[in-house]
């Protein structure tokens, strides 16, 4: 089970890929810090919604997975893409193209600071490959922010590829790596993700977790 109290703020919670539970993780690590401080929730990229109060926005999901008072969770969105697809993608389809000057303003958005004890979350769009302009993957532009990360994962078939490639780009981008979290739920894979955890750990000098088991 992934421990929170050992996670650092401000925090990028990253994915193998888009679909693995990043905002399950993210609304997790969210509402459990929220008992003791604020918590800020920061999306610089979100796409396959109208509007950041869309129901299946990422912000929406943040706040409403828990019982927990949302006041004590500010979530904000930067650049909102209507199409399911990259940021490049989307951004090309809807005719304004991503360009340099506008990466520099997100940068600048999701540096800014957080009120007095907050703790921050980020979460991007897909994975950490996913384009956002033409030669500018995810990894790269946040590379400049020299946030941490733990990396979000299946948990079933496929999961010891995708977590090891995720990794090894980390590590060449130089990110602080604070452990990987695999989320068995998503695929009712538990007895897999048990062992595929196990497998990981020989690999890996990093934390790696199995996200609520089933006993």
């Amino acid at each position: 089970m992934l421990d929170v109290s050992k996670l650092p703020s401000p925090l990028w919670v990253l994915g193998t890929d888009t679909g693995v539970g990043k905002t399950y993780i993210s609304s997790f690590i969210a509402h459990q810090w929220a008992k003791d401080a604020p918590v800020v929730y920061r999306k610089p990229f979100q796409t396959g919604v109208a509007s950041d109060s869309d129901p299946e926005a990422d912000a929406t999901a943040v706040l409403g997975v828990n019982s927990l008072p949302q006041t004590n969770i500010i979530t904000e969105t930067g650049m909102v893409l209507k199409a399911p697809l990259s940021p490049l993608a989307a951004a090309e389809l809807e005719g304004k193209p991503i360009t340099l000057d506008m990466l520099d303003e997100m940068l600048a958005w999701c540096h800014r600071p957080v009120p007095k004890g907050a703790k921050l979350i980020l979460e991007p769009a897909g994975g950490v490959m996913v384009p956002l302009a033409d030669g500018i993957p995810f990894i790269k532009w946040a590379s400049d922010l020299e946030i941490p990360a733990i990396v979000v994962a299946r948990g079933g078939l496929g999961t010891l590829n995708h977590v090891l490639l995720t990794c090894n780009a980390l590590a060449a981008y130089r990110w602080k790596n604070e452990g990987v979290v695999l989320n068995p739920g998503l695929d009712d894979s538990f007895e897999a993700a048990r062992g595929n955890a196990d497998i990981l750990r020989r690999f890996l000098d990093v934390p790696v977790y199995v996200h609520a088991p089933r006993p």
